[in-house]
This record gives C-alpha cells, sequence and structure tokens, in this order.
C-alpha cells in the first residue's frame, strides 16, 4: 500500500500547496508520500488498488484524479483547495487541514456515483447553457478576489441578456423539450460552491436532472430562493424542472457548449449514464440533502 499526493498549486488562492499538506499529513502519520504531478502521466502504471490518491485541489483537479483511481480501482482521498470544492462536500470532510489528514490516516471509505459522459466522468454537475459561462469566461484574478461568488456575479451579469435555447431533455421517465436558460446534469447533491440540490446524494444510483426556463430575473431569484427555503424539489413550476434518473440525454438545436466539474469539455449532444458505487473514496459519510417524502420523481411542469 502507498500514498501519493497530487498538488494543484494554482487552486483557489494558491496558499494551500504541497509543502502546507506534506506537514500536516506528516503530523498524521503519513511521512514522505509519492509526490507526483498529473503531467506526469508514467507515475498511474505503478499505481495499485491498494494504494490511495490524495488530491489537494479544486474540483477539476479532484474529477482528474477520480478518473484515474477508477480506473486502477485505487481510493481518492480529498484535500479541499479550490474555489468551489463541491464534491468535499458530499462527503462531509471536516474544514480544519489537520484534520482531514487524521481521517485520510485512518482509512474510512464511502463508495460514491460516477457519471459517465462517454468521453470523461464527473462527480458533481455538467452544464449546458447559461451555467457553463463561469468556466468560459470567469477571470483568474476575479476568482481568486471573490471566490465562489464570482460563479453568482459572472451569471447575473449575463441574465437579462439571455433568451435560452431550444433543447429536448430525454431520461427514464420520459421526454420534455422546451426552451431553456440552462440544463444542469448532477451526480451529487451540490454544485455552484455550495448551493445544494434537493432530495440528492452522491451515492443514490440517480442523475439530477435541473432545467431552468428563461425567465424574468425577479422570477429566477424568487424560484431559487423559495428552493432553497424549502429545500424540496418543486413538484411544478414554470420556471424550473426537476427530474431524477439514471440516464440523461440532451439535444439542442445548435451545438452548444458542455462544461463538467467547472471545465469546458464537448459540445452537445451530452449522453449521461450514472454508474452507481463506482468510486472508492475517503470519507466520513455521503451527505443526503432528502427531504420526508417522494417528491422531484417524474417530470414536473413538462410542455
Amino acid at each position: 500500500m502507498a500514498y501519493w499526493l497530487i498538488c494543484n498549486s494554482m487552486a483557489g488562492d494558491g496558499e494551500r500547496g504541497r509543502e502546507f499538506w506534506l506537514n500536516h499529513l506528516a503530523s498524521a502519520g503519513i511521512h514522505d508520500p509519492r509526490c507526483r504531478d498529473f503531467e506526469e502521466a508514467e507515475w498511474t502504471e505503478n499505481l495499485d488498488v491498494r494504494d490511495t490518491v490524495i488530491v489537494a485541489g479544486g474540483d477539476g483537479s479532484v474529477n482528474r484524479a477520480a478518473a484515474i483511481c477508477r480506473d486502477k480501482g485505487a481510493t481518492l482521498a480529498i484535500l479541499p483547495s479550490g474555489t468551489a470544492n463541491d464534491f468535499s462536500r458530499n462527503l462531509g470532510l471536516p474544514h480544519q487541514p489537520q484534520a482531514l489528514c487524521e481521517m485520510i490516516a485512518r482509512g474510512i471509505t464511502q463508495t460514491v456515483d460516477v457519471a459517465d459522459y462517454g468521453d470523461g466522468i464527473f462527480l458533481n454537475v455538467a452544464h449546458v447553457g447559461i451555467g457553463t459561462l463561469p468556466a468560459r469566461e470567469s477571470r483568474g484574478t476575479e476568482k481568486k478576489i471573490l471566490g465562489r461568488f464570482s460563479y453568482v456575479v459572472k451569471l447575473l451579469r449575463w441574465l437579462n441578456a439571455k433568451r435560452g435555447f431550444r433543447a429536448t431533455i430525454r431520461c427514464d421517465r420520459g421526454i420534455l423539450k422546451g426552451r431553456w436558460l440552462s440544463i444542469a446534469v448532477a451526480s451529487g447533491a451540490f454544485f455552484g460552491g455550495g448551493n445544494e440540490i434537493p432530495e440528492a446524494s452522491a451515492s443514490d444510483g440517480q442523475l439530477n436532472i435541473v432545467a431552468v426556463r428563461p425567465r424574468p430575473i425577479l422570477q429566477l431569484l424568487f424560484t431559487f430562493l423559495m428552493v432553497r427555503l424549502n429545500r424540496q424539489a418543486p413538484r411544478r413550476t414554470s420556471t424550473l424542472v426537476h427530474m431524477k434518473s439514471q440516464s440523461c440525454l440532451v439535444q439542442t438545436e445548435k451545438p452548444k457548449t458542455v462544461t463538467a466539474d467547472g471545465d469546458v469539455v464537448s459540445r452537445t449532444p451530452l449522453s449521461v449514464i450514472c454508474k452507481h458505487s463506482n468510486l472508492r473514496v475517503i470519507g466520513p459519510k455521503v451527505v443526503s440533502t432528502a427531504a420526508t417524502g417522494d417528491r422531484g420523481q417524474g417530470i414536473p411542469g413538462a410542455v
């Protein structure tokens, strides 16, 4: 068994680099892990199923490490160092660096779902539409100063100028057609720096498809506020649709950019399959935002 440490020095504010984590890992009893960079491709050839890959970075770095661990059967451990760190929220990871490293040393594992879109995987969310703008256009300086709120700033800056796009969403329970401002396909329970997806979990074997129709900004903000306060998926709304499905296909009239875990990855059509319990990770639990009752299971607000 071996520990591997992969650090992205550009993640977040850049203050939690390799030396920072090496000191905390050593204090927790993990001495001299094998330090590598993603660009050093040969290191993956020596990765064993008994090994643990510790990645220090944001969701993009976690995504890359997760793909390697899934391929090799190794265990993924996360030291959140990015702007959003949404996947770490799915595992209820402690915020304190020393507590994180001690948890990795204890080696308590969970299994989580992976969303497979053919050309790669994502652990948090894939976006089509306005949700792709933060990844495509948010500037590095703005991101460092505003943190996760830079995503909100960028969305509000563009919101009124967008009329949406026509798309068809196909899932296990039916087909939904319409004009959309954004379509998000999530495998976990959080996106955009801690926004909760109601009735979701990274281990329930289901994708959550959240589609938003073009509406005036005040109506959009009111809808999002109500969902956040109620913490439940709406049965029917003129603004937002929430569906659960093991698979999903998004087809647009014209090719649209697709982002996954904060990076631009492809263009539509987007076909996603949820691979249940497909990745072993270190964490105390898998967080669920599920509420009492059975909501959000059908196709609400279909047009």
